[in-house]
């Protein structure tokens, strides 16, 4: 681990996308918000409203350990008619999760898709502005 170490922030909203993570080792970022190209050496997760106690701030992070381009479809076979079936998601695999303690926290409740920020930021971060430079 390294201070410059680039850590991706998604947002999970839905208890599959964490079990994904979790169980499978893997999370699925949309092509068209990455940027030109991958590099990423963590991935943390805020959580949203869908978890409960947990909603709202960072609980969980993992190394990153490869990445390939998919179809949602691919990721996701048990929805082949949605609206974003063929749009191209970078599927990231991931090495076991780990527990993010204290939590990062959102008390401004600020509205976010993905945040990137440095290794150094992530570890010292007790709130979401901290994640900025």
């Amino acid at each position: 681990m390294y201070a410059e170490d680039v850590v991706l922030i998604g947002v999970i909203n839905r208890q599959r996308d964490l079990r994904a993570a979790r169980e499978s080792g893997w999370y699925r970022l949309p092509v068209l918000r990455a940027p030109r190209w991958i590099t990423v050496d963590y991935v943390a997760f805020y959580l949203s409203r869908a978890f409960g106690a947990q909603n709202g701030a960072i609980h969980y992070y993992a190394r990153c350990t490869g990445h390939e381009l998919c179809r949602r479809r691919d990721l996701l076979p048990d929805e082949p008619n949605h609206p974003r079936a063929d749009a191209l998601y970078f599927r990231l695999s991931l090495a076991p999760l780990c527990a993010k303690v204290p939590p990062i926290t959102n008390p401004t409740h600020r509205p976010l898709a993905f945040i990137y920020t440095t290794w150094a930021r992530f570890c010292a971060a007790e709130s979401l502005p901290d994640l900025y430079g």
